[in-house]
């Protein structure tokens, strides 16, 4: 996949860099994998905003994508077509089980079309196979890992993002996360083999801010332009922040200290941090 470039005809033309979907399926979803989407424009079930910048955009279809992968296992699949989901920034890939069945799942990059896919205990660690942690050699890339025994895919979901098997720890298998932390696994946690496709995506440029409102995506105001009953920064005569400590809309430091939970249980599970540090469990 590579980025597509234009003739400098505007001004917004001559800074657009976007990926070039030459190697995707021309056709439609399937409609029985799709259902409708709600928009929320940033609002919880109060009406009060609770993500700022969200709102407008086209219209989008959910597309029903498999994550658990166990339902069909040791049924071959062929992969029928490579698609665009307008909900994620990875492509999709449509496979047509032996015994009739159509699924969604996560292409990584490299898989064509007519490839043959499986999933299970008995698959062969290749290209789009899924397989428990512990079939899975060591140094492979893989993605979509669960985190906890069939609760579905949850590592490493977006473009060009990857997981290391980084070898096996006792009764648990060590893996190294898209941020470089290192962390313990079930060997029973299923995970998909490959990086994840369309690897340019993090080389796009929009052009102009049409194009994000395209996808949902409205302009922020810095804080410092902002009143201050809006923002902490807001207000004064200058341009520096309250205290010159940058914190966000509301009120909470967004620069510098750590705001994980020492005490969480799950840092037992963090064998190295993703900087590089080792972690010792806080009694």
């Amino acid at each position: 996949m590579a980025i597509k470039t234009f003739k400098p005809v505007t001004h917004s033309l001559r800074h657009t860099r976007i990926v070039d979907f030459v190697e995707l399926t021309e056709s439609k979803p399937l409609k029985k994998l799709t259902s409708g989407k709600t928009k929320t424009g940033g609002r919880n079930n109060r009406g009060r905003q609770t993500v700022a910048g969200r709102g407008g955009g086209h219209k989008r279809r959910l597309r029903d994508i498999d994550f658990f992968r166990s339902a069909k296992d040791g049924v071959p699949a062929r992969v029928h077509s490579i698609e665009y989901d307008p909900n994620r920034s990875s492509f999709i890939a449509q496979i047509w089980y032996k015994d009739g069945t159509k699924a969604y799942i996560l292409a990584p990059h490299g898989l064509e079309i007519g490839k043959e896919v499986m999933s299970g205990p008995q698959a062969e660690p290749r290209l789009g196979n899924c397989l428990p942690l512990s079939a899975i050699p060591q140094g492979l890339a893989v993605h979509a890992v669960e985190l906890q025994p069939g609760k579905g895919g949850q590592i490493a979901r977006s473009a060009g993002a990857q997981c290391i098997v980084a070898g096996r720890d006792g009764d648990w298998i060590n893996v190294q996360l898209p941020s470089g932390e290192v962390r313990k696994f079930h060997p029973q946690c299923r995970a998909s083999i490959g990086q994840l496709s369309n690897l340019d995506n993090m080389n796009q440029n929009f052009g102009k801010a049409g194009r994000r409102r395209w996808l949902g995506l409205k302009p922020k105001n810095r804080g410092v332009s902002k009143n201050p009953v809006d923002h902490p920064h807001g207000g004064g005569n200058d341009r520096g922040t309250e205290g010159g400590t940058p914190m966000d809309r509301h009120g909470n430091i967004a620069k510098g200290p750590k705001t994980r939970n020492p005490r969480k249980p799950s840092n037992a599970m963090i064998v190295r941090s993703r900087r590089g540090q080792a972690t010792t469990t806080v009694a």
